[in-house]
Parts: structure tokens; C-alpha cells; sequence
């Protein structure tokens, strides 16, 4: 291990003598040429660190010339004498330069504290994202690399295609805010897929049927299933009745009922506003028989499976009463069915948006302060009368939808 000056020159000219040897600068402690037997030319610092020696390696000649190699030593002995490992830095900084380390940053300290719907972004992660991006550099994933993993997703799925492509435009946007990447492949990649607006709205009759599979389905099965089946035919149900948010819906809690008013706090809201639901009969009804089947959670849909937590999607729930009424139908159509049939009634617009909770944009909503408790509450009695005359065998209505 001869001691060398090195100097540009030196570099330059030294050959391979038949055996791997290391030039230690004389100038730098710790600073050293390397030359293979092959007569491959690589810049290393030593240093002691946590009691035991250590050889880094950080390049290669000439890619990597004299001077900038000595400063590059030079930093990494710097980071010696702060208490930091020059080797586990660099491999720490390899890491944070793959998408598989930008998206777990993303998901942990953007999603999952600012988004309600995280778990979806962290299923197309696992599913989608990290197989076909993972191990890449988040710089190196070209607009070309995007536009091909989306046509081939877009094939069998074009509308879940749409779906990955936003979130992956979130993260790399995210990135860059947080100053990890500086551009983002996926802006100038179309949506691969054609969205299509859902417009669904259930017929009379077809709410009918559907409410009578839903008591039908809680009937079926042994009692733990039926337990579970009771909880979501109740879901669908006062969805139908309130008009809210499946995941609202399923996310009550005791302590947001007083009375005969539902109060949705703001973290729970799509628009982050809290908003006061009124509870008709039919819908205090429910709850008093969840209740005296189900109390003792927090939550008013106890999930059966997991310890203080809510139903999450009944999904099979609703693919059941599907199968069984030959509809076609999804859970947010409820909210659109009765948003329809209300203002079919007669019912003021203003008014629906209102129970909807739905931001207006019309300058005029700034200096409007009425809670329109009253309004609400007439609707959805009104609403409610409607409802249950349709699922009823007393009375047979036309269709208007």
C-alpha cells in the first residue's frame, strides 16, 4: 500500500502491475487510488468508524476525475467526524433515488395523514405501481415507460387504468413539492381510458325490490352471518334514507346522534365541513334495533371482525342483492336516486344540495348563513313518507324516474 501524491498525471499514467494495489494520497489521509489487476482505476476513502475500519468506494476513473474525487473524500470524511457512516449514507441515498421509496413517502407522510381514501392509494401501490415501477429510479421513469404500463393495464381495464395513472401523477407531484424528483412523467400522458358519468337512477319499483332483498338477505343464513347480513342491509337502507355517503354512513358513531339529528364532523366529510343530518322515524327505527342487537362499540356498524372499527364496503352485500333483483346497480347510486326522486317532488334544489352537503360556488354562499335545519328536515320527512310508501304493499306507485 505505497503512499503516492497523486496528481492528475499520476492518475493518468499508472498501469496494473499484475496485483490490486492502492495508492494512499499523501496530501489526504485516507484518500486512495485503487487499481485493479485488470487495470480498472476506482476512488476509495478509509476511515474508522464505530471502532472498526472501513473501505468506501465512490468511483471510478476517469468518469470521476482526481479533484473531484479528493472533494468527494474530503466531504465523506467530514461526515466521519459528524458521526455518519459515508457507506450507509450512500446506500440510504440509493434507495431514496427508487419510486418504491418515493411512493412510501408519499403514503406515509401524505396519504395516510390527509386522505380518507389511503388505502386505495397503498392497494394500487402493492397491486399496480411497485411491481412494474419499484426497483426503478423515480428520475429514470421516462413518459414513454408510463404510456406503455398503461395501455398494457388499460386493456383489460381501461376506467382502473384511469384510476392508477392519477395516483401515480399524485405521487410524483407530491415528490416534487417535497423536493425528492424534479419532474413529473406522467403530465402530457392522457387518461387511457373513457370516463363515462354515471347517471343511475333507480326506479320505484326497483327500490321496492331492492329494499325487499335486503330483508330477505338479513333473514338468510346462521346467526353470526346474520349478524353481519342485518348491518348491511341497514347500511343500504339508510343510505336510502338520509341520502349520505356510504362511508359516512357506515363510519356513525354513537356519539354523533343527538336526538333525532345526525352531526357528520368535518374529518369525516368529503368537503371538510361538518354537517347536521336529520333523522326521520323510519331512520330512528333502525337504530334503535342496531342497537339493541349491536351496542356496546363505539361505532354504530361494528365491523364483526375487527376490534372498534366500522364496516368498511359491504361489497358482497350488495353483489348478493344484485344477483338476487337482477338490477344493476352500485351503493353511490342510492345517493343519486334520492337526490333525483326529492327534486322530482318538488323538493328545491338548494334544498337537496343541502342535504347532500354539497359546496356551492355561487358568490352569494358566502354571505348565506341559514343552516336550513327546517328545509332539510321537511324534505327528508317528505322523502321518507315517499320511501316507505314505495317499498310498502299498501299502495302501488307509478314510476316517475
Amino acid at each position: 500500500m505505497p503512499n503516492k501524491d497523486l496528481t492528475a498525471a499520476f492518475v493518468e499514467k499508472v498501469k496494473a502491475n499484475g496485483k490490486r494495489t492502492d495508492y494512499f494520497d499523501t496530501s489526504l489521509a485516507g484518500f486512495s487510488l485503487r487499481v485493479s489487476e485488470n487495470g480498472v482505476k476506482s476512488w476509495c476513502v478509509s476511515y474508522r468508524f464505530a471502532g472498526k475500519w472501513t473501505r468506501h468506494t465512490f468511483g471510478t476513473f476517469p468518469v470521476i476525475k482526481l479533484a473531484e474525487a479528493r472533494e468527494t473524500a474530503r466531504d465523506a470524511l467530514h461526515d466521519v467526524a459528524h458521526g455518519i457512516n459515508p457507506a450507509t449514507k450512500k446506500k440510504a441515498e440509493r434507495c431514496a433515488e427508487t419510486f418504491d421509496y418515493l411512493a412510501r413517502e408519499y403514503l406515509d407522510r401524505h396519504a395516510k395523514m390527509k386522505k380518507r381514501s389511503w388505502r386505495e392509494d397503498a392497494r394500487i401501490l402493492t397491486a399496480d405501481l411497485l411491481p412494474a415501477f419499484g426497483g426503478m429510479r423515480a428520475k429514470d421513469i421516462s413518459r414513454r415507460d408510463v404510456r406503455a404500463f398503461l395501455d398494457r393495464k388499460a386493456a383489460p381495464a381501461p376506467i382502473m387504468a384511469n384510476r392508477i395513472r392519477a395516483t401515480l401523477c399524485k405521487i410524483f407531484n407530491w415528490g416534487i413539492a417535497a423536493e425528492i424528483i424534479d419532474a413529473n412523467p406522467v403530465f402530457l400522458v392522457p387518461a387511457p381510458g373513457k370516463e363515462r358519468q354515471r347517471d343511475r337512477v333507480l326506479t320505484e319499483e326497483e327500490i321496492k325490490k331492492i329494499w325487499k332483498a335486503l330483508e330477505q338477505d338479513r333473514a338468510d343464513g346462521d346467526a353470526m352471518h346474520r349478524r353481519e347480513k342485518f348491518l348491511s342491509a341497514v347500511i343500504s337502507k339508510l343510505r336510502l334514507l338520509t341520502a349520505q355517503r356510504g362511508a359516512e354512513v357506515m363510519g356513525m358513531e354513537w356519539s354523533e346522534i343527538d336526538g333525532d339529528w345526525w352531526t357528520i364532523p368535518g374529518e369525516k366529510t368529503k368537503n371538510g365541513l361538518a354537517h347536521r343530518v336529520p333523522l326521520t322515524a323510519p331512520a330512528l327505527r333502525i337504530l334503535s334495533e342496531i342497537r339493541s342487537i349491536c351496542g356496546g362499540s363505539r361505532y354504530v356498524f361494528q365491523s364483526p371482525k375487527r376490534e372498534d372499527k366500522p364496516i368498511r364496503n359491504p361489497q358482497k352485500a350488495l353483489e348478493r342483492i344484485q344477483k338476487a333483483t337482477g338490477i344493476d346497480f352500485v351503493g353511490h347510486d342510492f345517493r343519486r336516486t334520492v337526490a333525483s326522486h326529492m327534486t322530482g317532488m318538488g323538493i328545491p334544489r338548494l334544498t337537496v344540495k343541502k342535504i347532500l352537503n354539497h359546496v356551492e360556488r355561487e358568490v352569494t354562499a358566502v354571505y348565506d348563513r341559514h343552516s336550513y335545519d327546517v328545509e332539510k328536515r321537511a324534505a327528508l320527512e317528505e322523502w321518507s313518507k315517499r320511501l316507505m310508501l314505495m317499498v310498502s304493499d299498501l299502495k302501488e306507485v307509478q314510476s316517475e324516474a
